[in-house]
């Protein structure tokens, strides 16, 4: 058994964090389900069911009114702003509510767009998900010039050297992905951005897929802007932007009139979806009840949160280190991504393959009637499959493993995957 394996038994209560999430109990075709379908959404906590329950019943009323469901609306508000603030290591005034992470950087490249010119450039890479592309291209009808830094497609990560390259004076933004929502890959962000501001360029961080795995320091990444959605840590279907206050305060969003120029008020557009923006504080509520179960003399929420990230990172590793192990021992099989397990600091606990002689939707549908909840296709990161050649052979199956999930179910899922491929 690996040093991981062994840790993982003191990190947290596996038990209790099981349950606290009630869909986890559903079974399919009489076999307990297996959610194996994280990197698309988690599941949630009963307490972030309870916060979007108990809002609609007792509180559902819009922000500013002088009675008291509608100050009841703004402090949850603020609360959820607070608890926010404490994920992500920033000031509360810095985070951002709106619908969903491509919603939001549509925005934002809105606003940044209106102060760029005819062969200033963005720098991309090929790992992103679209929304972290498509929102940036749209900006060439303006004249700006677009830069795809390549990757080594042997272990999906970013070619750095090409990046860095391709970095340079006419250089305006640098958007990048915290982690790959397909292959795993976790990017040296600290870096990128250095190399942005070296050049004088703003830094964007899609943070989506690392959101649920590993503590985020907006702070220590100094990176301009930072993005993320709750539905993939144990949230509501929602998207949070970090954008830091000078910026926020400096950019022109497009909005109506009536709306305040405070920060962060102005980049919200509307009436917000109160009823999540109440789950979201509970989903925070409920990563720093884990952290407090794990390390009791963590004082702030902050330190909690932290404390939560480290032992479930140490849970998830020893699982990806099994599923790994197991799945390059299958006929057949090839495995996209880092699979050295000296590197599995450098990714995320989402596997992606592609088994000879099965398509990953047929793949899919058959662990689907088995229990095992697994996603297949392009899951969004279009320029990497197109990169690799598979899109037009179906993409990938993936397998997404978070801190509810255990080793018996690990061991199940290869069990299933060999019975399928013979």
């Amino acid at each position: 058994m690996s040093t991981l394996q062994t840790e993982l038994k003191t990190s947290f209560d596996l038990a209790w964090v099981r349950a606290q999430f009630p869909s986890l109990s559903q079974k399919v075709n009489g076999r307990p389900a297996v959610f194996l379908d994280g990197p698309g959404g988690t599941q949630v906590p009963q307490r972030v069911i309870d916060a979007i329950s108990d809002y609609l019943k007792r509180n559902n009323a819009n922000t500013g009114g002088a009675y008291l469901t509608s100050r009841n609306t703004d402090a949850m508000i603020a609360n959820a702003r607070a608890a926010m603030a404490a994920f992500l290591g920033c000031d509360a005034d810095e985070v951002v509510f709106g619908a969903n992470m491509t919603a939001l950087t549509y925005a934002l490249s809105r606003a940044i767009g209106k102060g760029l010119r005819p062969g200033d450039e963005i720098v991309l890479t090929h790992l992103d998900h679209d929304a972290n592309v498509s929102t940036w291209r749209a900006l060439e009808e303006r004249g700006v010039a677009i830069r795809m830094a390549e990757i080594h497609e042997e272990d999906c990560t970013l070619d750095m050297s090409d990046l860095a390259a391709k970095i340079g004076g006419r250089t305006k933004l640098v958007a990048v992905g915290y982690a790959s929502n397909a292959v795993g890959t976790i990017n040296d962000v600290k870096e990128i951005v250095r190399l942005a501001h070296q050049q004088e360029a703003m830094a964007f961080v899609d943070a989506v897929h690392y959101a649920p795995h590993g503590a985020i320091d907006v702070r220590a990444l100094d990176c301009d802007f930072l993005v993320c959605s709750t539905y993939k840590f144990f949230g509501p279907h929602m998207g949070v932007l970090y954008g830091k206050r000078e910026h926020l305060q400096k950019l022109q969003p497009y909005k109506v009139r009536a709306n305040s120029n405070a920060v962060p008020n102005r980049w919200e557009w509307g009436t917000l979806n109160h009823e999540c923006i109440a789950g979201i504080g509970a989903c925070v509520d409920y990563l720093a009840a884990l952290g407090w179960s794990v390390n009791p003399a963590a004082g702030s929420r902050r330190a909690a949160l932290l404390a939560a990230f480290e032992a479930i990172q140490k849970h998830e590793y020893g699982l990806m280190e099994r599923m790994i192990c197991g799945l390059m021992e299958m006929p057949g099989l090839k495995l996209y991504g880092i699979s050295d397990p000296k590197q599995f600091a450098r990714r995320c606990p989402t596997m992606a393959v592609r088994i000879k002689g099965h398509t990953p939707l047929q793949l899919a549908t058959k662990l689907g009637e088995r229990g095992f909840f697994t996603w297949d296709g392009n899951y969004y990161a279009l320029n990497l499959t197109e990169r690799l050649d598979v899109e037009k052979d179906g993409g990938f199956l993936r397998i997404g493993l978070a801190h509810y999930n255990t080793m018996e179910e690990v061991e199940q899922l290869l069990a299933a995957l060999r019975e399928i491929v013979g």
